[in-house]
């Protein structure tokens, strides 16, 4: 059986990789590690059905039940042996080949002419602002980072970066088209 990839479970199998823990702490490792900007771990049950799946699948397995104090009972997951190889098979496999991926602003962008020429420029001017206020704050955390951690734990910052850059310079490019109407259309939908 081959279980499906995705960036939660693949996180997910890393983190019990690292050692055995519950889904409580896998989730909070996601968060304090600031992993939360590459996997989406915003729902908590999407990480209990993640890890559902790859208990089922034979990729992790129940190591204990165990109960702290006045806390809940809590179960701890380890990888099995078909886990760590799954783990390093995706990695593989999710660094070496470009994936098909359907984010929405190149969908929005293949659907520009839905608006009128000046709600597309002002909603791009929008996420202009959000784009340089996002590059602003991943410098900062690239900064802070620096300061403490090795280089091989802010690569996906790095790369966000250049990506977000990317993204700013395009949309830039964009406004000033709409703006002196190199880019416009007269029909209506």
């Amino acid at each position: 059986m081959s279980t499906r990839r995705s960036p939660l479970a693949m996180a997910l199998l890393s983190l019990v990789s690292e050692a055995p823990m519950h889904a409580y702490r896998m989730q909070q490792l996601i968060k304090e590690r600031h992993k939360d900007d590459v996997v989406n771990v915003a729902q908590r049950n999407s990480v209990y059905q993640t890890i559902e799946r790859l208990l089922r699948d034979g990729l992790i397995a129940v190591r204990e039940t165990a109960r702290e104090e006045n806390r809940p009972e809590r179960t701890v997951y380890e990888p099995t042996d078909a886990g760590r190889e799954t783990l390093r098979q995706w990695m593989r496999t999710m660094l070496s080949t470009p994936a098909r991926e359907f984010p929405e602003f190149p969908a929005a962008l293949a659907f520009l002419p839905v608006l009128e020429p000046g709600e597309a420029l002002a909603a791009l001017k929008e996420r202009l602002a959000a784009l340089e206020a996002g590059l602003a704050a991943l410098d900062a955390e690239l900064a802070e980072g620096r300061t403490f951690l090795l280089p091989v734990f802010l690569v996906e910052t790095e790369y966000q970066r250049a990506v977000l850059d990317t993204e700013l310079g395009y949309v830039r490019r964009l406004v000033g088209d709409l703006e002196t109407d190199r880019l416009t259309w007269d029909f209506r939908l």
